[in-house]
């Protein structure tokens, strides 16, 4: 029987963690709010950048399932980065995680909250992201999704596999009309059949626009580690978490570049009228595009209110699943002696962390009064440009510390130097480059300010924590090497050190 101090073990299913995992992703949240900025920096080459930013994204899924294997600990890339690099690489990584998702909330509030007036019809108050309404409602939705996370995992992947059976319905019927409208030539003006020229990289006008863009697809493509991130709560923890990683970054290429496609076929890349990269919707272009797509009859009418009710869904989905990976970090790093012990409480009824997962989601529900009144609403906006950098940092040391971490075994397996090494070491310095050119090119600006800046208040309290409870950051909590391949679940009572001896970092 499972201790009470510990989470609930074999609670999801593969399905179910592919679920979670595409479903903090949140697909149509994603493509709304950042393909027309994707098609703003390359026009139409968006969907070459669907497919190259998808590299990055497997090799360091694989990187993932690899460093999971050894070790399915909820603290992931906290845990393995200091394994491999020390305690202050660890320790950063695990910021990085908590400082992207805080930043990504007040987006996912503010959109669930305006799509859901959309729904209704109240469109004068959707339309307005700083309407007081709006900002009611986006709190009471985070509310609300802190406390489903609190109530336990496998109420949460319920809720999850609904959500997104109507996220992807409507995603896919949204396309497939598309598609057809741009074949039977019933399409608005600027629609063009889809072109192999659209897949030609070397048509993109400059290699800053190229980085922008793959960013900002790493943005889109983001959320899929959160499968692993419960791993201590899925069915055979050493592999099912691993295989749902790589099995939700192949779905979500999937359905990316046919929601691309069809997009940019039907109304194309310009700056006026319907074009995707028209400033005016640039930041919603579903939520501009419904009524072109579907048409003004009863018909259509209903499925334009099932597509507000699916960028809804899948707002509101992304923020459940944003504070699930992000409690179970921080729930890790307290066991780990990383952070202060009542973060790793676990709630004795619903086995779930819950301090952790409550403070998540009141600090994010300050962040978003205050990034809400700040500069008309608009940084929420910046935000979401911004939470690249820490992506970026946090999934490309992933892939150098499974290199890392498995060297010792190069030698010895050439398949092992490839899958573990060279493969998930090319997507981290990819990922680490891509974000170290936004946070140079952003310098001084809201997106560095809110990127960088943000990291770097990690600093001091990593330096504060290091004075209050030294052992973790000596290097004596976690060896600087992986351990033999474990499923045992980490406990709130249990012992800081390990048993082998550590090399300090």
């Amino acid at each position: 029987m499972t201790s009470p101090s510990t989470l609930r073990s074999g609670a999801l299913s593969l399905a179910s963690s592919v679920v979670i995992g595409v479903a903090s992703a949140g697909p149509a949240y994603s493509i709304t709010a950042t393909l027309g900025l994707v098609v703003a920096a390359v026009g139409l080459q968006s969907p070459i950048i669907v497919v190259l930013a998808f590299i990055p994204m497997l090799l360091v899924a694989i990187g993932y399932r690899d460093l999971n294997a050894v070790e399915p600990d909820p603290g992931t890339t906290f845990v393995w980065a200091t394994r491999a690099f020390g305690p202050f690489t660890g320790w950063m990584s695990g910021w990085a995680i908590v400082v992207s998702d805080l930043l990504v909330m007040a987006s996912l509030a503010q959109i669930s909250s305006q799509y859901t007036f959309h729904l209704f019809g109240a469109h004068g108050i959707g339309a307005d992201a700083t309407n007081p309404w709006v900002l009611l409602l986006g709190i009471v939705y985070l509310v609300v999704m802190t406390a489903i996370a609190v109530y336990g995992i496998d109420v949460s992947a319920r809720l999850q596999s609904w959500l997104l059976t109507v996220e992807f319905g409507m995603l896919v019927v949204f396309s497939v009309v598309a598609l057809v409208r741009v074949g039977i030539g019933n399409a608005p003006e600027g629609a063009h059949m889809p072109e192999w020229s659209w897949f030609n990289p070397f048509e993109i006008g400059s290699f800053s626009d190229f980085v922008t863009a793959m960013l900002l697809m790493v943005f889109i493509y983001w959320g899929w580690d959160s499968a692993v991130a419960v791993n201590q709560e899925t069915v055979d923890p050493r592999h099912t978490p691993g295989r749902a990683a790589v099995l939700s970054t192949v779905t979500l290429v999937a359905l990316y570049l046919l929601v691309t496609v069809a997009g940019q076929a039907f109304v194309g890349a310009g700056t006026e009228g319907l074009g995707l990269a028209n400033p005016d919707h640039v930041d919603d272009v579903l939520g501009a595009l419904g009524n072109a797509v579907f048409g003004a009859g009863p018909v259509g009418s209903v499925l334009v209110h099932l597509l507000f009710l699916m960028v809804l869904t899948s707002a509101a989905a992304s923020t459940q699943t944003t504070i699930l990976p992000t409690a179970r970090a921080t729930y890790s790093m307290a066991l780990h002696h990383a952070l202060p012990a009542a973060f790793g409480r676990i709630h004795p009824r619903f086995r779930t962390p819950v301090f952790s997962t409550i403070v998540f989601g009141a600090v994010s529900v300050v962040l978003y009064v205050g990034l809400n009144f700040a500069s008309g609403g608009r940084l929420i906006a910046e935000a979401v440009t911004a939470i690249g950098i820490s992506i970026g940092l946090y999934y490309g040391l992933t892939g150098l510390s499974c290199a890392w971490l498995y060297r010792d075994r190069f030698a010895s397996s050439p398949r092992d130097f490839v899958m573990k090494g060279v493969l998930p070491a090319l997507g981290g310095f990819a990922l680490l480059f891509a974000a170290g050119w936004t946070a140079v090119t952003s310098w001084f600006s809201a997106i560095f300010v809110l990127g960088v800046g943000t990291l770097l208040l990690g600093i001091p309290i990593y330096l504060v924590l290091a004075r209050m409870m030294p052992p973790f950051f000596r290097g004596e909590v976690l060896a600087r090497q992986l351990p033999e391949p474990t499923e045992q679940i980490i406990e709130a009572d249990a012992p800081a050190a390990e048993a082998e001896s550590p090399t300090h970092g």
